[in-house]
């Protein structure tokens, strides 16, 4: 007879092996492609400080600084000028400062900004238009908007704000609103305004004050390091907030810090050390009361006084090689370290639609600000999450062009990266070193590999749901080589565009979805029925625009548009427009039977 701790012990075995994580299998292992670059346009018109890539239009904004008065376009005749340059000279500024760029044949499009916008931030609406605030001198207080519309054209608000917002946060809210955080000088935060109202007060952030460096006492030089601070909304509603090396868990209505986390260590992550930061992807299941866990990973920066050697004495310390990660919703979580194969300071870090994350852009040595840098780093690097531990970096195909000091970003439908920008310079010099940089790339990751086009789903955009209610089924229709599709290789993921400058990416956010079904019809062209879960609530997913990918064996679909919104939300204002701006010769039982037609 067996004894019984012998029966025990081999069913504990058991157990382990059928509960212990299958290997890690990258589909994309199979090949050598490190990605290509592409030149798409000589000319972007003005430096791509800020960048964002817009729903409905199609097109990338990207905006720079009115205070150069200069840029690489002019402003129509019908717009000019753009604003009283000298008031005292009454010496007029009639370049275009902003402009949308049609990714597909490069063309610009002008559009006319008055109110200075350097260093400032965004975010999108619930509609997909941009809602932009702060920037310098008139314009750190000022709040803007450029409604998603052909023709359309700035609004400005330049005392909506409480405190100046030069170099601060913007993000995006569960209902759709905004908060925005910092700047120089302002140690607060506070919620956008609707258009055309003014912010009496803003709320102080202690953490702000707390992560602001100075050299030493006695010379008072202000490092600082708390600037464009990083700011992710968990899913369970609550804001991270990361400045320079340290961060919280704030409750946004009640203004009440939930969590401190352990201090990040190996230096300052926050501008001028500007290293780079991701929610990782939310990944969704089927069922109710899921808890969500999430991620932040933070990589590369800065020596906490490397910003004093660089701009008192040019002298540039190596960038920080090493990225932190830490699960912002479990109670006691811990930084854990890892080293990337190369030090970045002021690159961007894009989240791609396959659920991997990039990193572009920036220097391995000093800090941002004018020529505080050197030593461009020109080589991406993948970043692979759900990849074993010292396996999850890939070092990429080398780009030609420097993208120093005000480079950005942007993630585009068909999986492409758009790369624009850099200028380290105050004005535009074309004969520098690091040259005022105007041309644009795009940047082919792996997964574009020719070979992996018969993976490659095609979204049936005109038979696909494109609009989407909270915690509702929709499905997508695709049509691929593929005769039958495995469901366990097939993700469904949202992406939020994100608001690119200073190597921050405002609101960027990845949702793999709960996967209901795949269905395969025999026909010719083969097609696909995906069934997967919307996101269960704003915590989750802001309401908005996003680009939905069809991801099989890692390799992602070009994308299509899609909104998620609350249906009561929109019920109650069509209501509000019923009742309050329907003409007055209709009865309010006329009003009444409008509105119940309407919704």
């Amino acid at each position: 007879m067996v004894p019984i701790h012998q029966i025990l012990c081999f069913l504990t075995l058991l157990f382990v092996l059928g509960h212990a994580d299958k290997p890690y299998s990258d589909p994309l292992g199979s090949t050598d492609f490190k990605g290509k670059w592409e030149w798409i346009s000589e000319n972007s018109g003005v430096s791509a400080m800020h960048a964002i890539l817009l729903p409905k239009l199609n097109k990338v904004l990207m905006y720079d600084a009115t205070v150069w008065r200069i840029s690489k376009i002019p402003l129509p005749p019908e717009k000019m000028p753009s604003r009283i340059a000298n008031e005292e000279t009454g010496e007029l500024d009639c370049w275009c400062h902003s402009v949308l760029f049609d990714y597909e044949t490069a063309k610009l499009t002008a559009l006319k900004i008055e109110h200075d916008t350097w260093c400032s931030s965004g975010g999108l609406t619930v509609d997909g238009n941009l809602v932009s605030t702060g920037g310098n001198g008139k314009g750190a207080n000022t709040v803007r908007y450029l409604s998603t519309c052909e023709n359309c054209d700035w609004r400005e608000y330049p005392a909506s704000l409480a405190d100046p917002r030069w170099y601060s946060t913007q993000v995006t809210l569960p209902d759709g609103g905004f908060m925005v955080f910092g700047g120089r000088g302002a140690l607060s935060y506070e919620y956008i305004p609707i258009e055309g109202q003014t912010n009496k007060m803003a709320t102080f952030l202690p953490l702000l004050q707390q992560t602001s460096d100075k050299l030493n006492a006695q010379t008072q030089f202000n490092i600082e390091n708390n600037l464009y601070p990083f700011v992710h909304l968990s899913p369970d509603g609550n804001l991270f907030i990361f400045s320079n090396n340290r961060s919280i868990l704030l409750n946004p209505k009640t203004n009440r810090v939930v969590r401190e986390f352990p201090v990040l260590p190996g230096g300052s992550r926050n501008y001028p050390a500007s290293g780079m930061s991701v929610l990782l992807p939310l990944r969704l299941k089927l069922g109710k009361m899921k808890k969500i866990n999430a991620e932040v990973l933070i990589c590369g920066g800065a020596p906490w006084d490397s910003f004093y050697y660089a701009e008192t004495q040019k002298r540039f310390l190596p960038a920080l090689q090493d990225c932190g990660r830490i699960q912002i919703t479990k109670p006691n979580s811990v930084w854990k370290i890892e080293k990337m194969p190369s030090p970045r300071v002021m690159g961007d870090m894009m989240i791609l639609p396959n659920g991997d994350v990039v990193m572009v852009n920036g220097a391995q040595t000093g800090t941002s600000a004018w020529n505080d840098a050197e030593g461009p780093n020109l080589t991406p690097v993948l970043y692979i999450p759900k990849g074993p531990k010292g396996q999850r970096f890939k070092e990429l195909a080398p780009t030609t062009i420097p993208r120093m000091y005000h480079s950005s970003a942007v993630m585009l439908p068909d999986g492409k990266v758009l790369i624009a920008g850099s200028n380290t310079h105050d004005g535009y010099d074309f004969n520098a070193k690091y040259p005022t940089e105007l041309r644009v790339e795009k940047f082919s990751p792996p997964y574009l590999d020719s070979s992996l086009a018969g993976l490659r789903q095609q979204i049936l955009v005109e038979l696909s749901e494109k609009e989407m209610s909270y915690g509702k089924q929709f499905t997508v229709k695709v049509t691929s080589s593929e005769p039958k599709l495995n469901k366990n290789e097939v993700k469904v993921t949202m992406y939020a565009p994100a608001f690119a400058t200073h190597g921050i990416s405002m609101n960027q956010r990845l949702l793999i979805l709960g996967l209901v079904d795949v269905v395969s019809k025999v026909s010719t062209p083969v097609v696909h029925s995906i069934t997967a879960k919307a996101p269960s609530s704003g915590e989750v997913a802001p309401p908005g625009y996003y680009l939905l990918s069809v991801v099989y064996k890692k390799v992602p679909s070009a994308a299509m548009w899609v909104q998620i919104k609350y249906i009561l939300a929109h019920v109650i204002s069509i209501y509000i427009f019923c009742l309050f701006f329907l003409p007055t010769f209709i009865g309010k039982l006329g009003k009444i039977v409008v509105c119940l037609w309407r919704s």
